[in-house]
């Protein structure tokens, strides 16, 4: 007999559980090795979970909705179709018994594992080792729209095939229509194809509270949660600059029609400045000083439940100002439909939280997990200030202020970040864009 568990997997380093958001394969399903048969909510994301196994989804213990610990069981896979009743009865037993299972020990990250997107080769292919990949939403559609998927060349992540793929192909008619079912009348041509769901799943209404109710928190604001506990323990301080933003603003104006960011801008302005402080950029560790080889800039963004996520611009200190741009619009659209991928928004190595948009004069931030440092952004407004002739004049300022972990950082450090920072958007912004 061979019945394997399903288990839930860890989809981060930080992940203690996770929620099912839905079941791709229904009970009785055939499921193939490395077909996605669910999907799962991480900390910060939606991710598509294989199988290792080859056979028939035979239960489901944890239905959409619920939650279940890393590691728990969430199905159980049948390699035959007999074998269903034999794993529904080992359900209700409690669990599949040892001499029940192929397998000899639970394997690391349960039976299912993260969907890889496929690897993106120059030509972004979306096949990963002879496998078509595409999300499950795009698999649904192209069935219904009778689109053939190896046709497709995936926009998603690393090549993979997304929905948006599937409707524009439709849209275009470039797929040709299925055999009309024959009859005396002519088929209409000119008959609008009903528009396909979008793929953007509704965001996770945020309960309005109720007095002497108690809201559950959802997965994003628990993690947020551990988050902030695991900072209490590290030593940090907070050092404030004001920052003229006169050339910065006018800068902004010029390029703002080409897509460019004020977010993008002032990343790119952090990252050029730390390549002459890596200290900032650095991190602790109990054997020392973790100098990263990369500047990724994190940038806090609050979802619509009520979660808060860091998507990454990697490397922005050698991306061009309009990429990153075009990056960080991606990022965000992906981020608020929990579709980034762990390194986009685990690998920053400093954090932005700019809270200027809101009119917040200045802030404080919390330092995230394993980094060095958090830059807090409050809003640019015109001052009154005395010029250097000695007259007084209007400049449009900026508070800044940074969060500095202090086992390994300095004041001096952090001011001379600050100066230079200052010194860069203040005389010199339009070098952000060569």
């Amino acid at each position: 007999m061979s019945i394997h568990e399903v288990f839930m997997p860890a989809l981060s380093s930080t992940m203690t559980e996770g929620k099912i958001v839905s079941w791709v394969k229904s009970p009785g399903d055939k499921v193939e090795k490395g077909e996605t048969v669910v999907v799962v909510e991480s900390d910060k994301a939606d991710m598509d979970v294989e199988t290792f196994y080859e056979g028939f989804l035979a239960h489901i213990i944890v239905e959409a909705g619920e939650t279940a610990p890393v590691g728990s069981a969430i199905a159980f896979i049948a390699e035959t179709e007999a074998e269903i009743e034999t794993a529904k009865s080992l359900a209700n037993s409690g669990g599949v018994a040892a001499s029940a299972t192929s397998s000899p020990e639970p394997i690391p990250a349960g039976t299912a594992s993260v969907a890889t997107p496929a690897l993106a080769s120059q030509n972004g292919s979306n096949h990963k080792e002879g496998r078509l990949v595409a999300s499950p939403r795009a698999r649904k559609l192209a069935k219904e729209l009778k689109v053939d998927l190896t046709t497709l060349q995936g926009s998603g992540p690393h090549g993979r095939i997304v929905a948006e793929d599937v409707e524009a192909l439709s849209n275009k008619g470039k797929q040709p229509a299925p055999a009309p079912v024959v009859s005396p009348a002519p088929v209409p041509t000119s008959a609008p194809v009903a528009p396909p769901a979008p793929r953007t799943p509704a965001p996770t209404p945020v309960v309005a509270a109720v007095p002497g109710q108690i809201v559950p928190l959802t997965t994003f604001q628990n993690a947020v949660v551990r988050n902030m506990v695991a900072t209490i323990s590290v030593p940090v301080f907070r050092v404030g600059y004001t920052i003229t933003t006169d050339g910065l603003d006018k800068l902004y104006k010029q390029i703002k029609s080409k897509g460019v960011t004020m977010t993008a801008l002032l990343a790119k302005a952090v990252a050029v400045t730390l390549q002459k402080h890596p200290l900032l950029n650095a991190s602790y560790s109990d054997q020392g000083i973790v100098y990263h080889s990369d500047i990724n800039i994190s940038v806090a963004v609050a979802m619509d439940d009520g979660g808060l996520i860091t998507p990454v611009l990697q490397n922005a200190d050698a991306v061009d100002i309009y990429s990153l741009s075009r990056t960080w619009k991606s990022l965000v659209e992906r981020a608020r439909a929990k579709q980034l991928q762990p390194q986009e928004y685990n690998s920053g190595t400093f954090t932005l939280s700019n809270l200027g948009m809101f009119g917040v004069d200045k802030f404080d931030a919390i330092l995230p997990p394993g980094q060095g440092s958090i830059l807090a952004i409050g809003a640019s407004r015109p001052q009154v200030v005395a010029t250097p002739d000695g007259l007084f004049g209007v400049r449009q300022q900026m508070q800044v202020n940074i969060t500095s972990d202090h086992r390994i950082i300095y004041g001096a450090h952090a001011a001379a970040f600050l100066q230079d920072l200052a010194k860069l958007i203040e005389t010199n912004p339009q070098s952000l864009t060569m």
